[in-house]
């Protein structure tokens, strides 16, 4: 989400509150969108796909700021939307207030708690968080398919009626898209499918079960209310009986134990901080802690060295080569400078320094202090890069202070201000500043500091590569690329780099490991991949549990590692070959290192119990009555298509510990198990029942058995 960077510049407008010139772009905007679906009769009550249409988006605790101006904006976008007459029904998220017939809505890792203003209104969840966002510098945050699946249940068995995961797909923030600031070019989002694609396993498998699962309770939980008994002191059940069915939710929200229970004269055992689904109120078919689908390990897989021969070409420091935007005294804001037309800016002067300056016989150098609202900043003194300094999404600003190296005579200052996003959130971020705004102090000089804050400062927008589109596939034929042994002094700040590559057979997704460089931008035949940057990641990586309320911070990877080494390239920007490749770097790093990798399941995993709660323990009659039929459980695995499996690691029947890549054998093992998973080899998928028949014998009877399986996937079949 975002708005176009002119709207700012709209005479008097104010955003997302009460104000005409803001509402006359909206309603432009919103009577835009309506009128294309309308014309492709795209909405359900044309016979189209769309059921559902949202206005504003998580207005309401911007609401409350902007007091009475933002409840009339509010109900003014309620009423604008319900006007354009879509014949579906229109959602507010996070707006308690939202005016009939609008439907408030729930967004959040939780929504069990939730309820809609009006008993007329559907209990909706418009964004159940898979995971959350990264951003440079910070860990890749996770969040566990046992407590993600919890949620669902815990918001259907109360009476929830549609949930829409947010991510399912997060995908790539390509080009200069990536809001913020610094939000990263990848938006994987922890999703059940990744940032390329690709099924994320469990979460992707244990999410497809659930929503089985929900489907065969469907005739109940349509026809009827829940009755809800407790169960113990932290478990309870909600239970649908209705003549079209029954179908029960056995919840314990203790974090730290199982549960024993007794519902209607059975006993059942509930993990800690789970849900189990009867769909006749007797056979468990689900639960959500209990995960059977297999655990997939990815790998970015290159095929040995790069076999880029690349080029470089020098950008000009301060270059006025490319005319001066303007000149005037002061700093001016970046943005009302570039206009968005390029993350860079280019702000220069001069400094004269007389040569009976006590520094240049030796004594305390120089340093220069300079604040900046923003996002990233480089210090060139004579053409020489004196250092980098950089904010963060929460602290966007930058106060930097170090050593400079003047000579006598006239010096020439050049910081480049970089752009990381433009702002996305937060009330009134129209206002917000970007680039250098002082003060720009030179301290050390026998007079003491000299303030250069308000001296004549001259301004360029973007690099001058850029202003010969370099990255472009004929602005990129258009100057002189230096080659061969001259690249090897390959840690130049600002330079550009090219090279051409073939596109690799196979139908993995491919991306590019950028782990040697150190921040900038990429292009493929022209197109923006998106910002890099391997800033490494901080945060707290402990070990977690998946038990326990969730929050973005609860579950963290990645720390002491770039939080974005690997950028997806989409095949679809590629041809055959002479795929041109452009990169810009900002601080110095080593090309030779970069490669095109392929993206693809290393190893499958899966640790399933003998009787483990199934759908296939179900039999649907033609009458489409569900019927219970107790099977022993299966282990399935599957690697990526055009893979196989080519080998066992692991293979135990009998009480096996550990997890996936950390599987040990228990008290009670199955010798036969490895022969008995070794006729996997060969084969994408497989399936194995888990039975003492099928490994020779029961190797411990009376004791409840498992199988855990560690198999490695191969290209080829």
């Amino acid at each position: 989400s975002g708005f176009p960077v002119w709207l700012k510049y709209v005479p008097g407008i104010s955003f997302r509150t009460d104000n005409e010139p803001f509402k006359a772009a909206m309603q432009g905007f919103t009577e835009k969108i309506v009128g294309m679906m309308k014309s492709e009769e795209l909405f359900a009550s044309q016979g189209g796909p769309i059921i559902l249409s949202q206005i504003e988006n998580e207005y309401g605790p911007e609401e409350k700021e902007f007091g009475a101006a933002g409840k009339s904006y509010s109900d003014w976008a309620a009423k604008m939307a319900v006007g354009l007459d879509t014949g579906v029904p229109w959602v507010m998220c996070k707006q308690e207030d939202a005016p009939d017939p609008v439907i408030n809505a729930c967004n959040g890792f939780y929504c069990d708690a939730f309820t809609p203003n009006s008993p007329s209104k559907p209990t909706m969840w418009t964004e159940a968080w898979t995971g959350w966002f990264t951003e440079f510098g910070g860990t890749i945050r996770k969040r566990p398919v046992e407590d993600l699946s919890f949620a669902v249940a815990r918001f259907v068995q109360k009476g929830g009626s549609f949930i829409n995961y947010y991510m399912y797909h997060g995908g790539t923030n390509f080009g200069r898209t990536a809001g913020g600031p610094f939000i990263t070019t990848s938006y994987d989002y922890d999703a059940p499918l990744d940032e390329y694609g690709l099924a994320r396993e469990p979460k992707y498998g244990h999410l497809k079960e659930l929503h089985r699962t929900i489907k065969l309770c469907e005739p109940a939980l349509v026809s009827v209310d829940p009755t809800v008994t407790s169960l113990g002191s932290m478990q309870e059940a909600h239970v649908y009986r209705s003549p079209s069915g029954c179908a029960a939710f056995l919840a314990n929200y203790n974090s730290n134990s199982h549960a024993k229970v007794v519902f209607d004269n059975e006993h059942y055992s509930l993990p800690p901080w789970s849900i189990s689904i009867l769909p006749d109120c007797k056979t468990v078919v689900y639960n959500t802690a209990t995960v059977g689908v297999q655990t997939s390990q990815m790998q970015m897989w290159s095929n040995g060295a790069s076999s880029m021969m690349w080029e470089r070409y020098d950008e000009e420091v301060g270059s006025l080569a490319a005319a001066p935007l303007l000149t005037t005294s002061g700093l001016l804001e970046q943005l009302n400078v570039t206009r968005d037309t390029s993350d860079y800016l280019w702000y220069m002067t001069s400094v004269d320094v007389s040569p009976s300056e006590k520094f240049l016989q030796g004594g305390k150098p120089l340093s220069l202090s300079v604040q900046s609202a923003g996002h990233a900043l480089h210090i060139f003194i004579n053409g020489q890069l004196q250092g980098s300094a950089s904010g963060t999404r929460e602290d966007k600003r930058i106060s930097y202070k170090g050593n400079v190296n003047l000579r006598a005579g006239t010096n020439k200052i050049s910081l480049l201000s970089v752009a990381c996003g433009l702002p996305n959130i937060g009330v009134h971020y129209e206002t917000w500043n970007t680039g250098v705004n002082g003060p720009v102090v030179l301290h050390g000089l026998d007079e003491g500091s000299r303030d250069l804050t308000w001296q004549t400062w001259t301004y360029q927008v973007g690099l001058k590569g850029e202003q010969m589109n370099l990255n472009s596939l004929e602005g990129a034929s258009s100057v002189e690329w230096m080659q061969g042994s001259l690249i090897a002094q390959n840690q130049m700040p600002l330079a550009w780099y090219r090279a051409y590559f073939d596109t690799p057979s196979g139908d993995e997704p491919l991306a590019l490991d950028m782990g040697s460089m150190g921040k900038g931008q990429i292009w493929i035949n022209g197109q923006s991949i998106g910002r890099y940057s391997l800033a490494y990641a901080t945060g707290d990586c402990k070990d977690y549990s998946y038990t326990g309320s969730f929050r973005a911070t609860k579950c963290q990877a990645g720390c002491g590692q770039p939080t974005q080494r690997w950028y997806h390239v989409p095949k679809s920007w590629l041809q055959p070959s002479r795929n041109l490749l452009v990169v810009f770097e900002e601080l110095g790093g080593d090309t030779s290192k970069i490669s095109l990798v392929k993206r693809s399941v290393s190893s499958v995993c899966a640790d399933v119990s003998e009787f483990h709660p199934s759908i296939k323990n179900w039999q649907t009659e033609s009458s489409g009555e569900a019927k219970p039929e107790l099977r022993r459980s299966k282990v399935h695995l599957r690697c990526a298509p055009g893979q196989s499996i080519s080998a066992i690691k692991f293979a135990s029947f009998g009480t096996p510990s550990g997890t996936c890549g950390s599987f040990e054998q228990g008290e009670c093992h199955s010798t036969k198990s490895q022969t008995v998973l070794e006729k996997c080899i060969g084969k994408q998928r497989c399936a194995v029942a888990i039975s003492p028949d099928n490994f020779g014998g029961d190797p411990c009877p009376n004791v409840m058995k498992r199988v855990a399986v560690e198999a490695v996937c191969s290209p080829g079949t």
